[in-house]
């Protein structure tokens, strides 16, 4: 303490007392901003550049197991609407009865490197993004529906209502007994709907819930891939068929699974050069063969 106080005693000879608090409070201020730092974690601000990237996801079959995760996944992320998928499927029913087996194979925007929907947007809405991305912005849209008559694989959708017609509605399902879709939204604190994920209005204003008259696909999660995320069908994928990567990288997942197996495209005697390929077959029959007999 006694050196403590002659230290204090050659301070207050060389400053006054009125700069001792001033650098006092700025000492205060600089360790206050430090602890709220870290308190606060980094925004999702920061982005990973997609430039020179060509980015495609491969979906292996043989994995799949048709649960349909992706399409509920996608919903959830992009604030998909009842009535609308950006992530879907093709099912069928192949054979004769009773040999016959189920079909399902998942299906999304393809993100097309010769792009119909781009080609043909008057506005210039749809075009080619960082990393090959056929991106959709809803500020430039005029609701013309070009993209979807010039879309091959039937994954453009066009909103002709108010989106989130349920959770803005006021009326009482049963009256004086439930409450209200837009009661519901209130009371969880949502934004429209009860749960929001507000990362895609940061990342193009306008794509969050998107409004009436303009279109909407698949985006490949184009705000979590700035964040260096994947996809978030890709992260939710239980059976881990889909996978993602860049085209343009020699050792990326996408190009070590092309090589290894045969892949295919929807569609692909039209010339989109669609970067969604597929692998390997659906849920395929496994049968014991002796010399031509099953």
């Amino acid at each position: 303490l006694k050196r403590g106080a002659g230290r204090m005693k050659k301070i207050s000879k060389k400053i006054s007392r009125r700069d001792f608090f001033k650098l006092g409070g700025r000492g205060l201020a600089t360790a206050s901003a430090v602890a709220v730092a870290a308190v606060i974690p980094k925004t999702s601000e920061a982005s990973t550049s997609l430039k020179g990237k060509q980015l495609a996801m491969v979906i292996d079959l043989h994995r799949c197991t048709g649960c349909g995760a992706c399409t509920i996944a996608c919903k959830n992320e992009n604030n998909v609407q009842e009535g609308f998928a950006w992530a879907w499927r093709i099912s069928k029913t192949v054979g004769k009865f009773p040999n016959v087996r189920y079909d399902y194979q998942p299906t999304l925007c393809n993100h097309c490197q010769k792009a119909p929907c781009v080609r043909i947007c008057p506005s210039g809405a749809m075009h080619k993004a960082d990393g090959g991305i056929t991106m959709h912005d809803p500020n430039k849209c005029i609701g013309c529906k070009s993209c979807i008559a010039a879309c091959p694989f039937v994954v453009i959708s066009r909103n002709d209502k108010k989106t989130h017609i349920f959770w803005r509605d006021k009326k009482e399902l049963i009256k004086d007994c439930t409450t209200s879709g837009q009661e519901v939204t209130q009371k969880a604190g949502g934004k429209v709907i009860p749960y929001y994920n507000p990362d895609r209005e940061k990342n193009l204003k306008g794509s969050g819930l998107r409004y009436k008259g303009i279109v909407e696909k698949c985006t490949f999660c184009d705000h979590r891939l700035k964040q260096d995320k994947l996809p978030y069908c890709v992260e939710r994928c239980p059976a881990q068929a889909r996978v993602f990567g860049d085209l343009n990288e020699l050792n990326s997942p996408v190009n070590k699974l092309l090589g290894k197996y045969k892949p295919q495209r929807l569609r692909e005697h039209l010339g989109t050069e669609p970067k969604v390929y597929y692998i390997r077959d659906f849920n395929p029959g496994n049968s014991r063969q002796d010399k031509g007999r099953i």
